[in-house]
């Protein structure tokens, strides 16, 4: 698992498609929003933890298709299924992979760029603990999506309109403890409750997306 591991770090950083495309995106979003809705301090301070969550999601969202997508097509993926690993495993890794690429780099970059959006300073460690908590569940439910498109052409718009409901709760409350901790408000509930849809997504969603890569398999 960790050889698998390793080799999927390796790809990502060789093809650039992983951290270094999500990281430009998330910039991009970042840099242009304030040019969209006004320099006002007041303004972008209400609206930063929505903005930033939003970006984060998306940006994780650009590279979820390749997470299972290159290895099917070059066979490697049916090498994979039958290796002693068992598939639960390999999709644990290679979801692991995808947030070691893009989530914890988002993560680690998202306080700095908040200062773009007049975030308080007393908010920023709030932003990051919401990310770092936060950011799994999105790729494990991407991971999850990503099985079920595997192989299909034109798979990058179904597996993003499949996946985006499904990122919702997190997202809710993932911005709402950001902006608790904007208004001075305690930020123990939502932050419980992104624990307990990463801890549940990656208890389930390994099971699930192995059975869904056997079906395409076969």
């Amino acid at each position: 698992m960790i050889r698998l591991l390793a080799r999927d770090l390796r790809l990502a950083v060789r093809a650039g498609g992983g951290f270094g495309l999500a990281l430009a995106f998330f910039l991009i979003v970042i840099t242009l929003v304030p040019f969209g809705v006004g320099p006002g301090s007041d303004q972008l301070a209400v609206i930063a933890p929505g903005i930033l969550w939003i970006g984060a999601l998306l940006a994780c969202l650009l590279s979820l298709d390749r997470i299972f997508q290159a290895d099917f097509e070059d066979g490697s993926l049916d090498v994979l299924a039958t290796a002693p690993l068992p598939l639960e495993g390999i999709t644990l890794a290679k979801t692991l992979a995808h947030w070691l690429t893009t989530g914890l780099p988002l993560t680690l970059v998202a306080p700095i760029l908040a200062l773009l959006l007049n975030l308080p300073s007393h908010a920023q460690g709030t932003l990051f603990l919401s990310l770092a908590i936060g950011t799994p569940a999105l790729s494990m439910i991407g991971a999850f999506g990503a099985a079920l498109t595997v192989g299909l052409k034109r798979g990058g718009l179904l597996l993003s309109l499949l996946v985006l409901p499904l990122y919702v709760p997190t997202l809710i409350f993932g911005a709402d403890a950001v902006r608790r901790a904007v208004d001075g408000q305690t930020v123990t509930t939502p932050l419980m409750l992104l624990a307990v849809i990463s801890l549940g997504s990656i208890a389930l969603l390994p099971f699930v997306s192995a059975a869904v890569l056997r079906i395409n398999l076969r």
